[in-house]
């Protein structure tokens, strides 16, 4: 067979200036220098006798050319991660890695439970987390860059068809207020009484808040009712906001937990309003799976997935024990 007009460095070397947007930029993420980086795409395209950047701009743009050898690099250089990483799995599970993904809340709050038990098991397993929104960490999945991942929102219809989706559990949103509130000392709320409320929420531009946004109007709220007197950046922002005071606020049941235990804040019961989404596994099942990731689907996520999740039907007893406490609301 020919030699191939390639390496596999110059594929590390093209999709790190496509994803990094400049040569010099490529250069400091992948450690070389810059003159180095301009030599190694020289030398490709020569090879190639085509060009792959238009260096008319000032930022490196791919040509025609480029972006059809970029579509094909990610899927050798994915190919070539998971041939050392099967190769790996020959040592069994006394060393080898794991990369889980999640969307922000569940990787904030859920993940770091999940993993915390693995390691428990397999302590010499080196454990990646990558919180990134639902599409990109979708994506991710798809090109083999992430083992499994948890996801809270939609994924693109493309996704839907090459990926394996599972019901997992429930991401719960709650009402909660400062502990000396007035209506904190009612037994139940109305949605109408939602409406005299001063909230603290997400920054309006977040993808997170545009999500919260979504529950909340398919709950039946009224958003433009809502008083919104104060946008901080994060949720545990906002919870300390709350635990301050300042208003009142919709967060995840599963980033509360030890303020509703100590009774920092407090979250009243409201008639008629039920904020919840489908928590997802998902999984690519025409890539190779690794015995780390197998040990953690089998092992770890049936712990806490919710009753009727297929996870947790199928899971052996030794994998659902009385004493654990479930992370995902509703679980």
């Amino acid at each position: 067979m020919a030699d191939l007009p390639f390496t596999l460095d110059q594929l590390r070397i093209l999709r790190a200036i496509a994803s990094e947007g400049s040569f010099k930029k490529a250069a400091d993420s992948l450690y070389v220098t810059q003159p180095a980086v301009s030599l190694q795409i020289q030398n490709l395209e020569k090879q190639l006798s085509v060009s792959l950047f238009d260096r008319g701009g000032r930022k490196a743009q791919l040509t025609e050319a480029g972006h059809l050898l970029l579509s094909y690099c990610d899927r050798i250089l994915s190919q070539c991660q998971e041939a050392c990483r099967a190769l790996e799995d020959l040592h069994n599970l006394r060393g080898g890695s794991l990369i889980v993904g999640a969307s922000q809340t569940t990787g904030t709050y859920l993940m770091p439970r999940m993993i915390g038990l693995f390691r428990q098991k397999y302590p010499d397993v080196a454990v990646q987390l990558q919180v990134h929104s639902t599409r990109r960490t979708g994506w991710s999945v798809a090109n083999g860059q992430i083992d499994l991942a948890i996801i809270g929102g939609e994924l693109p219809s493309e996704l839907n068809e090459l990926l394996q989706v599972v019901p997992y559990g429930v991401d719960e949103l709650a009402l909660v207020l400062p502990t000396k509130h007035p209506l904190a000392r009612l037994p139940e709320l109305t949605k109408e009484d939602l409406y005299r409320l001063g909230f603290v929420c997400l920054d309006a531009q977040s993808t997170t808040r545009k999500m919260v946004d979504q529950l909340l109007a398919r709950s039946g709220l009224e958003l433009t009712r809502l008083k919104i007197e104060m946008e901080l950046n994060s949720f545990e922002a906002i919870k300390n906001a709350v635990q301050s005071g300042l208003g009142a606020a919709f967060l995840p049941v599963v980033s509360i937990e030890r303020e509703l235990a100590s009774g920092t804040v407090h979250r009243p019961q409201v008639s008629d309003l039920m904020v919840r989404r489908q928590l997802k596994l998902i999984t690519h099942p025409a890539r190779y799976c690794s015995r780390a990731a197998e040990a953690f689907r089998r092992e770890v996520l049936p712990v806490f997935a919710s009753a009727d999740s297929p996870l947790r039907r199928s899971a052996p007893p030794a994998a659902q024990p009385p004493a654990v406490e479930k992370a995902a609301a509703g679980a």
